[in-house]
């Protein structure tokens, strides 16, 4: 694989991202793979060692993984064998007792209670307590996260409030700067508020903020992770550079929400959102989150006051007066129905340390981008007979990888058909493009075993 030797360096070589345990990951390597060839056998060998040695590994059995696709294995679940499913990072998977939850609250709640689920099943109070149950995993103190709406929404919510802010601070601050690669929505959105608030937006790389930002800044919003390479952006230095500018900081934390330590608190951050149904395993569609800053929260005002936002929501006054605290992000009727799929989903969470997830995350990534040099290795080095080639976009190093790894296919218009191939073969992961396969680790369910297999099968569909 052309630039894997780069790639595909060790925990021991690049140390901790952001936000890791100073202990060693979970379900380390072998003492003895330093001195191990990795040949196809050794690495599924140090699957099956690392594997049984890893203590998240229980928490697989609380997800729904089938081993009912094409290729699968003798055990339903066991790991390596049926579907492999890495594509966690656009939709997580099932959480065995949420199908449980949604029955109760269909027959009984809904069915039995009717209007009296507001009250009696707490039905009110969901967008508030579902943020708290996020807010441990975002490093937010309680009563700054809140649920609810699209993430599409609450960005837009966000940046016109946090340019809102600025300007009552400083009239002369009139731009937006955005990530130059972010995801769409973003940009879309990003130049919506600018046009509602007089403002002009300018897009930039990450990188660049620190110098780009400056007295007519009024808000950043940028992506904690690159949706297409996985490239972790710095999140501390960047949220520090804006402040010291003057403006004000909005994070899209969708790729990393459930993937790794965020520490929104810790670093400053004004605003940050994030979807529910990547690493939160929240279901499709499920409602995201909004955390406005605790400081900033008597001055926030919201692009969408909604009844549900209004300190008295039933006095049903003509004049709005927004509600304290994360209640400001709250707009109109929450989902109940996503509400309580979201909740549940996150009791999967309870006793999780976010930190022993993001070792386990390095540990995978890096153990596959090994897995893959050995099975897709150059076409010079295959003899010349290789079809497809790849190579790594993701960052070799820890402190700017998230929890995917996406391959540059050479030719790139072969990615889609590379991608139908693994997926008939029971390796569920996705393409973007030009060119780009994304394998999405989730660390609460995904193992060793299925990394390897994951690049074993790559091999076999590049031939």
């Amino acid at each position: 694989m052309r630039g894997a030797g780069s790639a595909a360096v060790s925990e021991a070589e690049s140390g901790p991202g952001p936000g890791a345990a100073p202990a060693p990951a979970p379900a380390p390597a072998p003492a003895d793979a330093s001195a191990r060839r990795d040949t196809p056998e050794a690495l599924r060998q140090e699957a099956r060692e690392r594997d049984a040695a890893d203590p998240l590994a229980p928490l697989r059995a609380r997800f729904l993984l089938d081993g009912a696709g094409p290729a699968a294995g003798s055990g339903r679940d066991g790991p390596g064998t049926g579907t492999v499913y890495l594509d966690g990072n656009s939709l997580g998977a099932l959480p065995l007792s949420v199908p449980g939850r949604l029955a109760r609250v269909v027959e009984h709640e809904w069915g039995r209670l009717r209007i009296r689920g507001w009250t009696e099943a707490g039905w009110w109070e969901a967008p508030e307590r579902i943020g708290e149950r996020i807010a441990p995993l975002v490093g937010a103190g309680r009563g700054q996260v809140v649920v609810g709406d699209s993430t599409s929404v609450n960005v837009f919510k966000a940046v016109v409030g946090a340019v809102r802010i600025a300007r009552a601070e400083s009239a002369g601050r009139t731009e937006i700067l955005v990530d130059a690669a972010t995801f769409p929505t973003d940009g879309y959105i990003a130049r919506s508020a600018a046009r509602l608030t007089g403002c002009t937006v300018r897009a930039v790389a990450p990188a660049e903020v620190p110098a780009e930002a400056g007295p007519s800044t009024a808000a950043v919003l940028l992506g904690h992770v690159d949706y297409r390479t996985g490239e972790l952006h710095d999140l501390p230095g960047i949220t520090a550079a804006v402040r010291a500018a003057g403006a004000l900081t909005v994070w899209d934390l969708c790729h990393s929400a459930g993937a790794l330590p965020v520490e929104l608190d810790a670093h400053g951050v004004d605003f940050a959102v994030g979807c529910t149904y990547k690493f939160l395993n929240g279901g499709p569609g499920s409602p995201a989150f909004l955390y406005v800053r605790r400081a900033l929260q008597p001055r926030f005002d919201s692009p969408l006051p909604g009844w549900n936002s209004h300190t008295d929501p039933f006095a049903m006054d003509p004049e709005y007066e927004a509600a304290d605290g994360a209640a400001r992000g709250r707009v109109g009727t929450p989902d109940i129905l996503a509400m309580a799929a979201l909740e549940e989903a996150l009791t999967v969470w309870d006793g999780v340390d976010p930190a022993a997830v993001r070792a386990k995350s390095l540990a995978l990534t890096d153990f596959f981008l090994r897995c893959v040099a050995v099975h897709v290795p150059d076409g010079e080095a295959d003899g010349g007979g290789r079809r497809v080639t790849v190579r790594s976009l993701t960052p070799a190093e820890h402190a700017r990888r998230g929890s995917q790894i996406a391959l540059l296919c050479a030719p790139q218009e072969a990615a889609e058909e590379v991608m139908e191939a693994l997926i008939a073969r029971g390796v569920v992961g996705d393409f973007r493009r030009p060119g780009v396969l994304r394998f999405g680790f989730t660390p609460l369910y995904t193992a060793f075993a299925d990394a390897e297999r994951a690049a074993r099968t790559l091999g076999e569909v590049t031939r």
